[in-house]
């Protein structure tokens, strides 16, 4: 087995591997993660078989001494191929391990995928990471609808959604970037002070190169909308990225209606529907008003990990 170094004329068959594996993601994809390449230093892995075949991938970017998880995305870790089994998976942490320490790197921080992204069982790397003595050091806590095993919604929810219908909002798939960026961004600046993480023209852009996997849900009154969600999709999972909502469509039910035509018409098909985290500094203060409000549409707690290791 060996390991090297991403570079750009590998980028077809990183992108063939990322649709193949077991466990993955389209923002894995080049065209996805390199978008923000300016911001972000690409430290990207592949190991493979001597012949060359493609074992598996890891998304890396490096920030002085530190190979990370990739900063530009929420989560990474080895994305395997279906034949790659867990005696394999030890020696690419113990290559991991070898090549960061020749190349000066005295902290690996890696982000292990949440489990319903994965398509078939990929749990191996939680354990080379123990068996390499990781720390786990950070956890976020996202809610997540397991289509397995539905649970109801709260009373509150379903009155907000017939409040909507009752007041006309209709749910309707949108391309309207603009408007919902408008909304994202009055609620950002008014309670944060702080701004959209992509811009209007990123999620333009990245909608446009991804039409299947990024979507955009808006509730309208008559032209008008007065919330919305991006819904990042892949094969098993239906990821709430971005959710807004006016002061109009928060009196209205809007989002409680949006939520309430996703889980239980759009994406009813899918295996999982998330909200994503509703953790704060680092994972040390949960959001108990935000968490509720998602657990009311019958999610539950998925986790999000964060380990570190220190090369030998």
């Amino acid at each position: 087995m060996k390991i090297e170094r991403y570079t750009p004329e590998k980028q077809s068959a990183w992108n063939a591997h990322v649709e193949s594996a077991r466990n993955s993601h389209f923002m894995h994809k080049r065209n996805y993660m390199d978008y923000h390449a300016d911001r972000f230093a690409d430290h990207s892995l592949i190991f493979t078989e001597e012949n060359g075949e493609y074992l598996a991938i890891l998304p890396m970017s490096e920030q002085e001494k530190t190979l990370h998880s990739h900063q530009g995305l929420t989560f990474g870790g080895l994305i395997l191929g279906h034949s790659v089994r867990s005696g394999a998976i030890l020696e690419m942490f113990a290559l991991l391990n070898t090549y960061a320490s020749e190349r000066g790197f005295s902290r690996i921080v890696y982000k292990a995928m949440p489990y319903i992204y994965h398509q078939a069982p990929t749990g191996e790397d939680e354990y080379a990471l123990f068996r390499q003595g990781a720390r786990l050091f950070r956890v976020d806590i996202s809610t997540t609808v397991d289509f397995a095993y539905p649970l109801p919604f709260s009373s509150l929810r379903s009155r907000g959604a017939k409040k909507a219908l009752k007041a006309g909002i209709a749910v309707r798939r949108s391309e309207d970037f603009s408007a919902f960026h408008g909304i994202l961004s009055r609620i950002l600046q008014d309670k944060y002070e702080a701004r959209v993480t992509h811009s209007e023209q990123e999620l333009v852009m990245l909608a446009s190169r991804f039409p299947d996997n990024i979507k955009l849900f808006g509730a309208y009154a008559g032209e008008e909308m007065v919330a919305g969600v991006i819904i990042f999709e892949t094969a098993t999972v239906a990821h709430a990225q971005y959710i807004g909502a006016s002061d109009a469509g928060r009196e209205a039910g809007a989002l409680d209606l949006i939520f309430s035509t996703l889980i239980q018409e759009t994406f009813k098909h899918k295996r999982y529907f998330d909200f994503g985290i509703s953790t704060e500094d680092a994972g040390k203060t949960l959001n108990e008003n935000l968490i509720a409000q998602k657990e009311g549409f019958g999610g539950r707690g998925m986790t999000h990990k964060f380990y570190e290791i220190n090369p030998a």
